[in-house]
């Protein structure tokens, strides 16, 4: 055999195994612990609800899933970690809708969401819940939108931070019913309770866990939630858009997330494992406690759902002339 032909068969077969070894891999896929990333610090539904999954695709997948916090940036330091990461699927990260907010409120990313990432499944629904002051004396949906047209500026709402679910959806709430509220953002939602019980704030979109506390006593008055449909934690309590503003939705769901690039096959592995955990007992008693809702998407239907989002929310930030702080 001639040199040449004896280089070209080993260059051939160079070839061959590299182009097979990502095929390979995705077929033992996973033979280590995957690391699902929660881009918060401890405490929180993005924690609990992550480490909860964790638990349960792990079980279904016979493997380990680390949960690793790794919080910074309002979620940006976690999901950078996994946008960069190799796409074998042993990294992954769990996020809410700042996912699809920050690429139109910040003015710069370290990644690009539709390029760098792609979606495995949307895993949970949960609507907000408009609360309001008892001072106010008001008990309807309505009653606060005519006591809002009526007193233009009179109403203060409070939210989680500039950017965050509540404020924006808060803002679509004004954008829609042309109601002149002013935002006070706090760190974190709960912090604001005990000035709406004084009435210093009048009103909130929050997140259900949030809220249960303070509701369940009466210390503020729950008016509305915010999804397509009633929610179980309050169901006498009709949605926005049943009780004035047809369209309106808001929904902080939670959503796996991997680089892309990883396999098919390792998507679709973990997309499975992730629909069998999100049937288990255990999982939705959990979630149950929080105001989640299991949900579960194919890898297409949670793509086509993240991109949905991002042109919802975008609007919202740039109608409203929204900028980060």
């Amino acid at each position: 055999m001639k040199r040449r032909e004896y280089v070209l068969i080993i260059l051939l077969w160079a070839f061959a195994l590299t182009a097979f070894a990502p095929r390979a891999r995705a077929q033992s896929y996973p033979d280590r612990p995957i690391h699902l990333i929660i881009p918060y610090g401890p405490g929180g539904i993005v924690d609990f609800a992550g480490r909860v999954l964790a638990q349960k695709v792990g079980a279904a997948l016979n493997q380990t899933v680390v949960a690793d916090n790794r919080p910074g940036a309002g979620g940006i330091v976690g999901v950078d970690y996994v946008a960069h990461a190799q796409p074998d699927g042993y990294n992954i990260v769990i996020m809410d809708p700042a996912i699809v907010i920050n690429p139109t409120l910040q003015k710069s990313l370290p990644y690009d969401l539709f390029k760098d990432l792609t979606t495995i499944s949307i895993v949970s629904s949960s609507p907000e819940v408009l609360v309001v002051a008892p001072q106010l004396g008001i008990k309807t949906y309505a009653e606060l939108v005519a006591y809002g047209k009526a007193n233009p500026g009179r109403l203060n709402y409070a939210s989680a931070g500039v950017g965050t679910t509540p404020h924006l959806g808060a803002e679509m709430w004004k954008l829609g019913t042309g109601i002149d509220a002013v935002h006070v953002p706090y760190k974190g939602i709960g912090a604001s309770f005990t000035d709406m019980m004084d009435n210093k704030v009048q009103m909130a979109f929050s997140s259900i866990a949030g809220a249960l506390p303070f509701t369940s006593d009466g210390r503020v008055v729950p008016l509305a939630t915010t999804g397509k449909v009633r929610s179980p934690v309050y169901p006498n309590l009709p949605t926005v858009a049943e009780a004035g503003l047809p369209g309106y939705e808001v929904d902080l769901w939670l959503g796996l997330y991997a680089a892309s690039g990883t396999p098919p096959a390792v998507l679709d592995t973990l997309n499975k494992a992730v629909a069998t955990a999100l049937q288990d007992d255990e999982l939705k008693q959990s979630f149950a406690k929080f105001g989640l809702m299991p949900r579960g998407t194919s890898v297409q239907g949670g793509n086509a759902f993240t991109r949905s989002e991002y042109e919802k929310w975008k609007k919202v930030i740039e109608d409203g002339h929204i900028a980060a702080e």
